[in-house]
């Protein structure tokens, strides 16, 4: 797992470090940064503290199920939210950032160009995601409200391009 993660540009966050890191999500209809940074409580690391954020409703996938492609349009909307991303990162000097696309980029024949197009003009390598993984991150993103108690537990991600359903047992 290190080394995809590491083949992807993440690595595991070390406990000494402070960050600040970031999270970016490209979704079918938004762009999502969230900047934090670890804080400590008093007796161990007690989390992170978010210092910035982002959000951008950019359409991506709009008119990809009729065409099969990203348009212009599109793509010029989400480039300028990421280079905005990009700007933002830059300033607070973020060590480690994970940033992933969704369907929109899964599903469009030009995806991978686009991706290619937002690192020649961001610097930002977009990972573009599998539902699975996608799922997965939904899980973490909701850990703390998951009660462990339970003996199963249904989870949904309602995005603007796909839905993920995960029951957990």
């Amino acid at each position: 797992r290190e080394m995809e993660a590491a083949a992807r540009g993440v690595r595991p966050v070390s406990q000494g470090s402070r960050g600040p890191f970031a999270a970016l999500d490209l979704g079918t209809n938004n762009c999502r940064l969230l900047i934090a940074r670890r804080v400590n409580g008093p007796d161990r690391d007690a989390g992170f503290q978010v210092i910035d954020a982002f959000s951008r409703i950019v359409r991506l996938g709009e008119g990809l199920l009729q065409s099969g492609r990203l348009s212009d349009a599109a793509m010029d909307r989400a480039v300028a939210a990421l280079g905005a991303c990009a700007d933002k990162l830059a300033r607070r000097g973020v060590v480690q950032v994970r940033s992933v696309a969704t369907e929109a980029c899964r599903r469009a024949d030009n995806g991978p160009e686009f991706v290619r197009r937002v690192y020649a003009e961001t610097g930002l390598a977009l990972d573009v995601i599998t539902p699975a993984e996608e799922a997965r991150l939904a899980v973490l993103g909701c850990q703390t409200l998951i009660d462990r108690k339970a003996r199963r537990t249904l989870v949904f991600d309602i995005g603007g391009g796909s839905t993920e359903v995960i029951l957990l047992e």
